[in-house]
């Protein structure tokens, strides 16, 4: 694996918590080519197929490049002098807290940093709240009830070491990959390492697994309760590390009167789970957002907790619990008390010293003293006119928060919205009266701090585009304009982010004073130059100490000094299931998207694996209401409904269904997910129930069905529809209750082509029409329309427009062009057909084998399991054939 090259900036991947390091190149056409850092001590070179396809997603076809006053353009003085007017008259009417900042793990930390200060230190509220809310508050909060701080206590190395595995709520081989094959990786050189895989569903994690446990959702507490009480009873207890831990005999005495039958899972599952735990002392127990999105999600994160914790199996090589965070900067913005309920270096709002102190360090004499609205109630907030003043940072609550119609009735409601964001083309920045464009990944410099708490250097490659500002710039500028009103002063005067940085590291000594575990002081005096070749390196980091583990001596940071083990008892989803509201539903992420896709759906082969939303059922749920493969589902909850493309596998139980969250109202409207979840709570971290919402499942009555391809934007009029990207333009699946009186019409008019010359075929009688639009003998666009769900070469049809094409209206490849498929490898863009077709010519017999052919597999590896699972089907199909033949 090469090294840096002279012409490379080094900087950090901007999707999840993994934070891999990249090498970006420009690649002299406004893009960028990028490539794994094989020194970063995240992935060693290794990415994802999202990584891997960063270069293709920072054009600029959608960007914000000027601010814009109710979507017409202006200047950024006119803007910013409007925002610090409107917060600072909101405020002087009716108080600090009518206003509030809804903010993004996609920050930098000099951004969150320089957020954090202006709102709850200038401001004076501590109505500042993140989208990490959605994804790791509940970690949050079971870390500091157990240790007294928000602390990862392992790192990425203890991976490798370890000789047990056990994922909860986590499917690592989609959602972090990387680390998922540094799994991988360390099972090849140590074959005796065990995977146990906890989770209702079976995902592609369950590829490696020795044991998977398709427990009941939201049963998690139970689990490690019964888990707890066998510790206990088969004598596993470390007395010695008990000395360093209260309430150890109340945990497990609660534990012991749970009622582990409640997961659904067979005695002799448990039974197994039990051995393989307390028979291996060098554990890793990782868990993600299966245990963190539930009304229960604290108390979850302590179960798994307190068996560390009772075993002694913490902060040492090889074992200990270990949280992997869902986005690249939620670590640091936690670390800048980023969340309404803290203040920076994770000390606490309502302790006064830590109050009193934080005030003295910025200087102001308006710091807040309360706790602020967290992200739901915040919204509840909006909506009800308590706040009338709000700015949203890169982030997509339109979509994203639960109840999100709801949440877009209360932004139509509030006074005053602005956004920052790198595109106006979001659900969210459509409703906001300013809009300010922000500089994007590969734009902005400054630090964002991983899962393993390994802080790194996000660097700029490229220059920002005409009008666009990294946040901290507009924030900062935004404190000035505010403090020349309101007396601030000088709070604001940074010129750089090392400005910012140095700041925050010096008052990260304010932590080790009360006892306090971040500490990254000794780069407090760092100048600019270091600044800019800051190596990636774990805090704490101080002049007595660099990195390491926390919690291997007993010491924590409670007021006593010891760790807290807590008396836990299982509670169920708060939404109960029943006739009306028979299935439990369950939302996550897939392979080669990311949140609400506004960076990766720029990528035709991020979109090429999973075109569209779906909903995974099982067979017998789904011949019960006589849906069929391909179908569309209708989904309803209590508080909204949704289309999703029937999936019908068995890697779901009965009376679960699942559908990913990324879908918005620009590439799906009808499948935004969150539309479908009540804004229910965990009553300790705030963090919403976004995976246990209940809903009825019926058969879409669809009166036809569409496939469309075109060069351009495509304004469908229809019940169901859903857009990808593709090499030449986007590809629509579409759905209608009912028909249009004539399909040319309304094919015009969907494409814009009220001239344009077209192939027609249209037979009434079958409810068919095939449309091909061509402009001076170029494939414009074309629409296949059926009864039924259309039967058309899709990943083929995909690539035509721009070419002659002059058979396209066929749907399906010549005989001398044959069909991909569909993209099963997104790094190196293999379809389906050409695997199955070279596992049958070559007679490969393992997925290596697949890779060596191919590629296929070889780089993220992500897409391994599905390798296998074609191997194995087209064996199968192979050995049948035989046996049938003899």
């Amino acid at each position: 694996m090469k090294p840096c090259q002279s012409d490379e900036t080094r900087s950090t991947c901007p999707y999840c918590g993994v934070g891999c390091g990249v090498l970006l190149k420009p690649d002299g056409q406004g893009g960028l080519v990028v490539r794994g850092d094989p020194n970063h001590p995240a992935n060693f070179g290794r990415l994802c197929s999202k990584g891997s396809a960063l270069g293709e997603t920072v054009g600029l076809g959608d960007r914000l490049l000027a601010p814009q006053l109710n979507g017409t353009d202006t200047d950024w003085d006119t803007a910013l002098d409007l925002v610090a007017q409107k917060f600072t008259d909101t405020i002087a009417k009716h108080g600090p807290d009518s206003a509030a900042f809804y903010v993004s793990g996609q920050l930098l930390s000099e951004d969150y940093y320089v957020a954090n200060k202006l709102m709850k230190g200038f401001i004076g509220s501590a109505n500042i709240d993140t989208n990490s809310r959605l994804c790791m508050a509940s970690t949050v909060a079971g870390h500091k009830r157990a240790f007294g701080t928000d602390t990862v206590p392992g790192t990425y190395e203890d991976l490798e070491t370890a000789d047990q595995i056990v994922l909860v709520g986590s499917n690592l081989a989609w959602c972090h990959p990387v680390l998922y094959q540094r799994i991988v990786a360390a099972r090849d050189k140590n074959p005796n390492l065990k995977i146990i895989v906890i989770d209702p569903r079976r995902t592609a994690s369950c590829d490696l697994a020795d044991l998977h446990l398709p427990l009941r959702v939201g049963t998690d507490v139970a689990l490690f309760n019964g888990l707890l009480g066998e510790i206990s009873a088969r004598g596993a207890i470390d007395h010695q590390y008990l000395n360093h831990v209260n309430g150890a005999q109340a945990a497990i005495e609660a534990a012991q009167a749970d009622d582990v039958s409640v997961t659904g899972l067979e005695a002799s599952a448990l039974t197994q789970f039990y051995d393989m735990w307390i028979g291996t002392p060098k554990t890793v127990t990782v868990f993600s957002q299966g245990v963190n999105q539930s009304s229960s999600g604290a108390d979850k994160v302590n179960a798994i907790l307190n068996c560390h914790l009772v075993t002694g199996r913490i902060g040492t090589k090889g074992c200990g619990p270990f949280s992997v965070t869902g986005q690249p900067n939620a670590m640091g913005g936690r670390e800048v008390g980023g969340l309404a309920n803290m203040l920076a270096c994770h000390l606490d709002i309502e302790n006064p010293d830590h109050h009193a102190a934080v005030s003295s360090f910025w200087q102001t004499d308006r710091l807040s003293p309360k706790l602020g609205l967290k992200a739901v109630d915040m919204f509840q907030a909006v909506g009800d006119g308590r706040i009338k003043a709000l700015w949203i940072i890169h982030t997509n609550p339109a979509v994203s928060m639960p109840d999100a119609d709801k949440v877009v009735a209360a932004m139509k409601s509030c006074d005053f919205v602005v956004v920052s964001d790198i595109t106006a083309a979001t659900d969210t920045a459509r409703l906001a009266d300013v809009l300010l464009p922000a500089s994007a990944w590969g734009e902005k410099d400054g630090t964002v701090t991983n899962s393993d708490r390994t802080i790194s250097r996000q660097r700029a490659a490229m220059v920002a585009p005409e009008q666009a500002r990294p946040d901290w710039d507009i924030l900062a500028d935004v404190g000035r304009r505010m403090g020349d009103k309101m007396g601030w002063g000088s709070a604001f005067d940074f010129g750089t982010p090392a400005d910012i940085f140095r700041e925050y590291a010096q008052m990260s000594r304010l932590g080790t004073t009360f006892g306090k575990d971040f500490d990254i002081s000794a780069l407090g005096d760092i100048d600019n130059d270091a600044y800019d070749t800051l190596e990636p390196q774990r805090w704490p980091i101080t002049d007595t100490r660099q990195g390491g583990r926390f919690f291997a001596d007993g010491k924590f940071f409670t007021p006593d000094g010891k760790a807290r083990m807590l008396p836990l008892a299982y509670r169920a989803p708060a939404a109960k299931t029943g006739k009306r509201y028979p299935f439990r539903l369950n939302t996550g992420r897939i392979r080669d998207q990311w949140h609400t896709m506004t960076r990766t759906a720029l990528s035709s082969r991020l979109s090429a694996h999973l075109a569209e939303p779906f909903l995974e059922i099982h067979p017998e749920d789904a011949q019960a209401m006589g849906l069929e493969h391909s179908m569309l589902a209708q989904v309803k909850s209590p508080v909204g409904s949704g289309i999703f493309r029937a999936l019908i596998t068995d890697r779901v139980t009965r009376g679960d269904v699942f559908a990913p969250m990324h879908w918005t109202g620009e590439t799906a409207p009808c499948a935004r997910v969150d539309a479908l979840v009540p804004p229910v709570v965990d009553p300790v971290s705030g963090q919403p129930e976004s995976k246990a919402a209940v809903v009825q499942v019926t058969p879409f009555q669809a009166e036809w069905y569409g496939f469309a391809i075109s060069t351009g934007e495509v304004s469908p009029n229809c019940a169901y529809w859903a857009r990808a990207k593709t090499t030449t333009g986007y590809r629509f699946e579409l759905a209608g209750s009912s028909a249009p009186k004539d399909w040319e019409v309304e094919a015009r008019r969907m494409f814009a082509l009220p001239d344009t010359p077209a192939q027609i075929m249209i037979d009434a009688n079958s409810g068919t029409a095939r449309l091909a639009f061509y402009q001076d003998g170029v494939l414009k666009a074309a629409l296949f329309v059926s009864k039924s769900p259309v039967a058309v070469m899709r990943d083929y049809l995909a690539t035509l427009p721009n070419t002659d094409a002059p058979n396209a209206i066929a749907g399906v490849s010549p005989a001398d062009q044959p069909d991909a498929g569909p993209v099963v490898c997104s790094c190196f863009n293999v379809g389906v057909n050409t695997i199955v077709a070279a596992i049958e010519a070559q007679s490969l017999m393992s997925v290596d084998m697949i890779g060596k052919a191919l590629q296929a597999g070889t780089n993220c590896g992500s897409c391994r399991p599905e390798l296998a699972e074609l191997l194995a089907k087209v064996r199968g199909a192979q050995t049948n054939l035989k046996e049938a033949a003899e």
